[in-house]
């Protein structure tokens, strides 16, 4: 279990624009990670668009916004194009990342256990230290609650 203070762990993944995202390669930024359940869903779409409304906040931050679910860079590039999203979506569709980060969890609805991305946001300072975690997230709000955290540092 990831706790603040915490070294992010390192990872590579596939990117919706074609590139790989090395997280060591952006030391030096803060970085953003949220963790999603799935393109073209309401809730999800909701949080993207919301971290893309308020995009320009980030980036006076320094703050580099990376999505991350298990859906395909196929998915993510149509899911990016649809909400003009301007930040990067990477595939982790083996769960390597989301298992890493404890995010892959099991869940319960409608009486049915399936196991899932629990909404959680990690907020990683420049050099690579966990300064926040957002777990079990509410949409609603989310972004400027991020942003705020932004601010505090």
């Amino acid at each position: 279990m990831l706790r603040v203070g915490d070294r992010a762990p390192d990872f590579e993944l596939p990117s919706y624009d074609g590139s790989t995202f090395r997280l060591k390669d952006h030391r030096g930024k803060k970085i953003v990670l949220y963790f999603y359940p799935k393109d073209h869903t309401p809730g999800c779409t909701k949080e993207a668009c919301s971290f893309r409304d308020n995009y320009d906040s980030f980036r006076k931050k320094d703050a580099l916004i990376v999505g991350i679910s298990a859906d395909s860079p196929a998915s993510h590039t149509s899911f990016a194009k649809k909400n003009n999203l301007p930040f990067l979506l990477l595939s982790d569709e083996d769960k390597k990342v989301l298992k890493l980060y404890g995010v892959w969890k099991k869940k319960q609805m409608y009486g049915r256990t399936f196991y899932g991305i629990e909404r959680t946001t990690f907020v990683i300072d420049e050099e690579g230290i966990i300064r926040r975690i957002f777990t079990k997230v509410k949409v609603n709000g989310h972004s400027e609650e991020v942003l705020d955290s932004l601010l505090e540092q």
